[in-house]
């Protein structure tokens, strides 16, 4: 078992950047692969990046490709995702989420075990 939490949202400025944090606590967090989603009101959950349990390797969704970049601190149990360039199109609930598939980066929430509560995330034109 393993408890997620987000911070780090908040409101900001197109153009602007923001970091998200995940902390972990529970099980080995280098049992895991992590993961960012994110799913803006009557959309569905969207998968944003995810890391390897070591973060040797990392997937980014197109949408965001060349302006996040997810990393992680082992040490620190926690993942980030640091926004830059934000659009009011990022507007969303971002999800951290743990994934016992450790050396792969998942694309879809149904191969993450555990989830995060969300942080709100809202950029504004």
């Amino acid at each position: 078992q393993v408890q997620l939490v987000e911070s780090g949202g908040g409101l900001v400025q197109a153009g602007g950047s923001l970091r998200l944090s995940c902390v972990a606590s529970g099980r080995t967090f280098s049992s895991y692969a992590m993961g960012w989603f994110r799913q803006a009101p009557g959309k569905e959950r969207e998968f944003v990046a995810a890391v390897t349990w070591s973060g040797s390797s990392t997937s980014t969704a197109n949408s965001v490709k060349g302006r996040f970049t997810i990393s992680r601190d082992n040490p620190k149990n926690t993942v980030y995702l640091q926004m830059n360039s934000l659009k009011p199109e990022d507007t969303a609930v971002y999800y951290c989420a743990a994934s016992v598939n450790k050396y792969t980066t998942p694309q879809i929430p149904n191969a993450y075990d555990y989830w995060g509560q969300g942080t709100q995330v809202t950029v504004s034109s």
